[in-house]
């Protein structure tokens, strides 16, 4: 099968080719998928799971990519839940070969069916960004209606659904990030826009909840915004700084099937919008994901048309 390989950690994403991999098999709880669409996340190629297994062992040539939509060709021993020719979408584990090719073998517990009335692009792009706002917002930060949350990186792929869940849950939502996404974060719910390159972040004042995707200084100086009994949540790693009368929580993303059906479901109905970028076939990933501009929203290769 066709499949973007990386062997380079040093090279980043400009040692990405695209190379002729053996198709995987079904292992016992796993499905084949057949990939339609991959997502990307711009931080995986700097994951130590990209690079070695479990034991720090090196697994080049590695596949990246993790979300996944796509349709099951063929079920490993054991499997249950799923079916060959079922639509599904989900988050692939971190240590093995990821979608960035024609067929990726999965837990089929970190699957769930995607909806016919879903395009496998949009099923892509909403798997990383709505799992970690999800599980961010509601498990480790308990956010509740008449809340407030600050949001950074708010015009973001992960930022952009975090906005859109807090506000359907009935926060207060104050978004950040650079001067150029301003609009982007209003129009997907932001109530307020801080511009962290001319804005003093300082004059968000107390909130309930922050949500970081940023992490370095903005992430330290948010533990400073909470309210008394606040939470701060983190995807960059431990907290350098904790507020002095509340939570900081660092988390890792996980798959969940339940949480991938509330996803769809909000979809489906027009409660969530993905926010996508660019969109490439699989000949083109390489350059696809070599921008020579910033790029905006969560990219998205086409394996199938």
């Amino acid at each position: 099968m066709k499949a973007i390989v990386v062997t380079d950690q040093a090279a980043g994403t400009a040692g990405m080719t695209l190379a002729k991999r053996p198709r995987p098999e079904a292992g016992i709880n796993d499905v084949l998928v057949e990939v339609h669409a991959s997502g990307f996340t711009w931080t995986e190629l700097e994951w130590p799971s990209t690079w070695a297994d479990r034991l720090g062992r090196d697994r080049t040539p590695s596949i990246p990519g993790h979300e996944v939509a796509g349709v099951v060709s063929a079920l490993g021993y054991g499997t249950t839940g799923l079916s060959v020719g079922r639509r599904v979408f989900g988050l692939t584990d971190w240590y093995r070969d990821g979608t960035l090719a024609e067929y990726a073998a999965v837990e089929a517990r970190n699957l769930a069916p995607l909806p016919g009335d879903i395009d496998f692009t949009v099923g892509a792009s909403v798997v990383m960004p709505g799992l970690t706002a999800w599980q961010g917002l509601f498990e480790h930060g308990r956010l509740q209606a008449g809340q407030s949350v600050l949001v950074h990186g708010a015009a973001g792929a992960v930022g952009s659904m975090a906005t859109q869940l807090a506000r359907e849950a009935g926060a207060y939502v104050i978004g950040t990030g650079r001067a150029a996404g301003r609009q982007t974060a209003l129009d997907f719910g932001a109530q307020e826009f801080l511009d962290l390159e001319n804005d003093t972040l300082e004059d968000a004042g107390g909130v309930d909840l922050v949500f970081d995707v940023i992490g370095g200084d903005i992430g330290t100086r948010s533990a400073g915004l909470l309210r008394p009994g606040g939470t701060l949540v983190t995807v960059t790693g431990p907290p350098e700084a904790r507020p002095a009368d509340g939570l900081a929580i660092d988390f890792v993303v996980v798959s969940d099937r339940a949480q991938l059906g509330e996803i769809a479901r909000r979809v489906r109905d027009g409660r969530l919008r993905a926010n996508i970028g660019d969109i490439a076939t699989l000949d083109d990933a390489v350059a696809a994901l070599n921008p020579t501009e910033r790029a905006e929203g969560k990219p998205i290769i086409r394996v199938r048309p």
